[in-house]
């Protein structure tokens, strides 16, 4: 008989999620994204990070001070560096698993690459106005959104 206790498909793609965020070297949030197709086979990850080819040890990691001294108007988000990291592989019709829900930028990227689900971890922006502009975009064009509502199960990795 075959063992019942194993993770559903959200548990398994928003583990994978979390790992990728591990990769971010950014010291105040770590975000990861994993994307899949109705086969729930993976297509791509992402997690933030500086643009290929900036060094992040040159680069600012600050959080408030002047804008161009901070990391905001050059970190690549999880959710873009995902859809990047596709290669160019069609993604319609694909859902998307990400750690914090995506802001606007990432929202306009998510609708013009054809995702059509998002699932989320956190909501911790709910009400800034990025935020509400994604929201506001996703119900336009159809993309659904959901809450990751986690088993309760504790999931342990074996190494």
């Amino acid at each position: 008989m075959k063992r019942n206790d194993y993770i559903s498909w959200d548990e398994y793609f928003m583990g994978i999620a979390h790992l990728a965020a591990q990769r971010s070297k950014d010291p105040g949030t770590q975000v990861g994204a994993c994307i899949v197709d109705a086969d729930n086979k993976i297509l791509t990850m992402g997690y933030n990070g500086m643009p290929t080819g900036c060094d992040d040890d040159h680069m600012p990691w600050e959080r408030e001070g002047d804008p161009l001294n901070t990391k905001y108007l050059y970190v690549c988000h999880a959710e873009f560096n995902a859809i990047l990291n596709s290669g160019g592989r069609s993604l319609k019709g694909a859902t998307l698993y990400a750690t914090l829900f995506p802001c606007n930028e990432c929202a306009k990227a998510i609708i013009q690459s054809g995702i059509k689900r998002v699932i989320y971890g956190e909501d911790k922006y709910a009400d800034s106005d990025s935020v509400l502009a994604s929201k506001r975009m996703f119900e336009m064009a159809g993309v659904t959104y959901d809450a990751y509502v986690p088993s309760g199960k504790e999931i342990t990795i074996e190494l």
